[in-house]
């Protein structure tokens, strides 16, 4: 026999006693042979393939996690009619010492969370008690632990050792350990599909005052901002989502350089904004709540995802600074009238209407009529100018008095004659088109009741013979000072 046929029996000879007698319970290694519609054929050294379900080389989704000539690492569950492998222990039928290769070789087990302990879960796996500790259960924290109870999940054996009870041994399992495993090995998978537009399923881990992080799978995180959970206005995060929750959500943007995402959940449905123009305009009176209150106005939501401002200076002034703001608590329903529209900006203006009030009805009518020329309003008493004194008409139209026009001596002083919150009655001198930049005057308020007054003494019939217009006004003047007194 010459000596390369020496050194090739030899080998095989060394190959047959290595034909390792494998044991129930053994964790071995092997190649993958070939893959069936249910069994999988694994050359672990003997002279036959060992046995493993298809079912137990896929993953979550139902794909193949290895192909053929791939090495895996499995235990022996049985060599009964041939080795029978097995990379996740069958439960109920695990040994002490399939528990403990198990554990040496870091494989998945299966065990049923029986009931909640102090501080984490009693889990059985085989015939034996483990403890799996409440950090260990989930990646997220669960608001509720008991969601658990009940379930059959795949740990992984992170401590083994004698209880000293009966040669027991205590087992110390995770969960999260193999989760996050998962995890790290689906990242790069899931980065490829996380481009702005992408619709994607996710898990709230967390909620924050701010928003929520969502994981989009493969410990990938997103952060759902608070402005973009609805269109109506979030107050409280943890009512609008909660730790563990599924949710489908929209990636909006994916920062170059940090690779922060941002996602949003309301652009999964119609912006409520998109109808305004064919629902909302100009003079129209509608139902609003309010739903904050801010140094310049009070928020009103319309409808959800449509809300105004009523700015403070549509509430009539009453003197007492911030006083508009007790018309209008947080909750109050009000009907308010649209005064402006800006469909760009996205931004109604709207103001109170009085309870029993008919101004809105007579505005939407005729909204420029009411600030014509020559009409008479009563207003209030806005603020004092060195100029003048601006009277506050309606929502949205004040109103310039000059000190000429104020009916006063020039070294009166006007605070005082005209308080701020006070009433007055004014003509309209002048106005705009709009009806936005307005003229008043109390003069000419005063000039008409002297003009009325002289009409009605000179048609009197105890009245005096007419000396000329002049000195008929100087004895009614004189005749009212006199009364005065």
């Amino acid at each position: 026999m010459s000596e390369p046929q020496e050194e090739d029996f030899a080998t095989m000879f060394e190959a047959s006693l290595q034909a390792k007698r494998v044991s129930q319970g053994q964790t071995v290694e092997g190649t993958i042979v070939r893959i069936g519609a249910e069994v999988a054929l694994v050359d672990v050294g003997g002279k036959s393939e060992a046995v493993i379900d298809v079912g137990e080389l896929k993953d979550a989704d139902g794909a193949l996690e290895v192909a053929v000539g791939d090495r895996i690492q499995a235990v022996v569950v049985s060599t009964t009619g041939g080795v029978q492998l097995s990379r996740k222990l069958i439960r109920g039928a695990a040994t002490d010492r399939q528990l403990e290769d198990a554990f040496r070789a870091g494989l998945p087990v299966e065990g049923t969370v029986e009931k909640t302990v102090k501080g984490g879960y009693e889990v059985r796996v085989a015939r034996q008690r483990a403890f799996c500790p409440m950090s260990q259960i989930d990646i997220v924290r669960t608001a509720d632990p008991e969601v658990h109870v009940g379930h059959v999940y795949t740990f992984r054996i992170v401590e083994y050792k004698d209880s000293g009870r009966d040669g027991g041994k205590d087992l110390v399992v995770s969960r999260r350990a193999l989760l996050e495993e998962e995890q790290r090995a689906n990242a790069d998978e899931v980065r490829r599909s996380i481009v702005p537009g992408a619709v994607l399923p996710g898990r709230v881990v967390s909620v924050r005052e701010f928003g929520a992080f969502v994981d989009l799978g493969g410990g990938v995180q997103g952060l759902l901002h608070v402005s973009e959970m609805g269109w109506s206005r979030v107050a409280d995060t943890s009512q609008a989502v909660t730790p563990g929750e599924e949710l489908t959500v929209k990636v909006l943007r994916v920062e170059e350089g940090t690779g922060r995402i941002a996602l949003g959940l309301k652009q999964l449905t119609e912006d409520p904004w998109s109808k305004v123009p064919d629902t909302y305009a100009v003079g129209q009176v509608r139902t609003g709540r309010v739903t904050r209150v801010a140094e310049f106005g009070a928020f009103v939501e319309l409808e959800p995802g449509v809300e105004a401002l009523a700015h403070l200076s549509t509430f009539a002034p009453t003197g007492r600074p911030k006083d508009w703001a007790r018309a209008v608590p947080v909750g109050t329903m009000a009907d308010f009238e649209i005064l402006t529209i800006d469909l760009e900006k996205k931004r109604i203006g709207v103001a109170l209407v009085p309870e029993g009030s008919t101004r809105a009805s007579e505005r939407m009518a005729s909204p420029a009529g009411e600030m014509a020329s020559g009409a008479r309003i009563t207003g209030k008493v806005e603020r004092h100018e060195t100029f003048g004194v601006f009277v506050f008409l309606a929502p949205g139209r004040t109103a310039l008095m000059p000190l000429s026009e104020t009916g006063l001596p020039r070294d009166a002083d006007v605070a005082r004659a005209f308080p701020v919150g006070s009433d007055i009655e004014v003509m309209v001198v002048e106005a705009d088109a709009s009806g936005r930049r307005i003229r008043v005057s109390r003069k000419a308020i005063l000039d008409a009741q002297e003009r009325q007054e002289l009409r009605e003494y000179s048609e009197r019939p105890d009245a005096a013979p007419a000396e000329g217009f002049g000195s008929l006004a100087d004895k009614l003047r004189g005749a009212m000072k006199g009364k005065d007194r």
